[in-house]
């Protein structure tokens, strides 16, 4: 399979040395155990003001890799561009970095996990110097380890948003690993996986949406009037019932956000539509609710008051798929794809 990997990524990361009797090349031993420096893992240390951001987490676990392994999981696929793998939980606590290698190769250390995972060395890449996982092992890994069958979905449509893995591609990698551990929670995720979702939580908000009993709705999906003029794109739409749902988080609360989101939300009403909004801290009992009542007052609307679709005009370019993502040229990727929320 044919991957898009973003060539010299620039990390903004600061490599780990070792100690240095001249201190040249690295601090001499009684500086690096003075306050400037921190050990990043055994026998290597960075500046002690270097932030510990996610790639920098990930090239400290790098670093320790040999030729045999690789990191995997979410640090793989924050290494290859994937915009939502940050290796931090919902409650700010951190995950540790996985490396795909015998582990008794490694010295176990905090903030690093030895897989012990079977793993074949030809499914990875040295990219920006270090071993990384091919982004369908790694999110096969990821999916595979996931707290339930719901988060393993997400790890894939996480995945799909930067065109990183399709969802065609991870169906063929489980089909080519039956025996790996794990798989049956990639498998059953796979049917529940979308390409075009943008955000954790669009995704969220599309599985209460599912296990509501409602229809599986269309993530991203562009509205238009009955010229072919572009309403706008919400979040998820029943394009049958006429109910959309949008997801509200901080960055709808500065600046001029408030204000079009108004806008937008009042040029859906005028066409027929109606909306449920999901916003920062629900989980999902509220939205159900409101969604419920949605569809009440969607069965209620005349038919007349429908002046909106989802048929495509001519001049607008599908970009719902990975496959059609990743055919886009780079002029193409930037009008259609720039206005996406990160």
């Amino acid at each position: 399979m044919r991957h898009r990997i973003p060539p010299g990524t620039a990390h903004r990361v600061v490599a780990p040395v070792r100690t240095d009797p001249d201190g040249v090349g690295g601090p001499t031993r009684r500086q690096a155990s003075g306050p400037e420096w921190r050990r990043s893992s055994h026998g290597l240390y960075v500046p002690s003001d270097v932030e510990l951001t996610p790639a920098q987490r990930v090239l400290e676990a790098g670093y320790l890799v040999p030729r045999c392994g690789a990191v995997t999981g979410w640090g793989s696929l924050h290494w290859q561009g994937a915009t939502w793998f940050t290796g931090t939980r919902a409650d700010g606590t951190l995950v540790d970095v996985d490396i795909a290698v015998p582990a008794h190769r490694i010295r176990t250390q905090a903030g690093f996990h030895m897989t012990g995972d079977r793993f074949d060395p030809a499914e990875a890449v040295s990219l920006d110097g270090i071993w990384v996982a091919w982004p369908v092992p790694a999110a096969f890994f990821a999916m595979r380890y996931a707290p339930s069958v719901t988060e393993a979905a997400l790890v894939l449509a996480m995945a799909a948003f930067d065109d990183l893995v399709s969802v065609e591609e991870m169906t063929a990698h489980a089909l080519d690993h039956p025996a790996y551990t794990g798989v049956p929670r990639c498998r059953d995720a796979l049917p529940r996986a979308v390409e075009n979702c943008w955000s954790p939580q669009e995704f969220r908000m599309l599985t209460w949406w599912e296990d509501a009993g409602f229809p599986s709705p269309l993530a991203n999906r562009p509205v238009f009037d009955l010229a072919g003029r572009h309403i706008g794109t919400p979040d998820l739409i029943d394009p049958v019932a006429g109910v959309i749902g949008q997801y509200d988080g901080g960055v709808h609360l500065v600046g001029d956000a408030p204000r079009a989101d108004a806008v937008r939300d009042a040029a859906f009403e005028h066409h027929g539509l109606e909306q449920v909004t999901a916003r920062a801290g629900d989980l999902g009992g509220r939205f159900v609710s409101d969604l419920r009542s949605a569809y009440a007052r969607a069965a209620a609307r005349p038919q007349s008051d429908r002046t909106w679709t989802t048929e495509l005009p001519g001049w607008w370019v599908p970009t719902f798929t990975v496959e059609q993502r990743r055919a886009l040229s780079a002029a193409d990727r930037e009008r259609w794809l720039g206005y996406r929320a990160a």
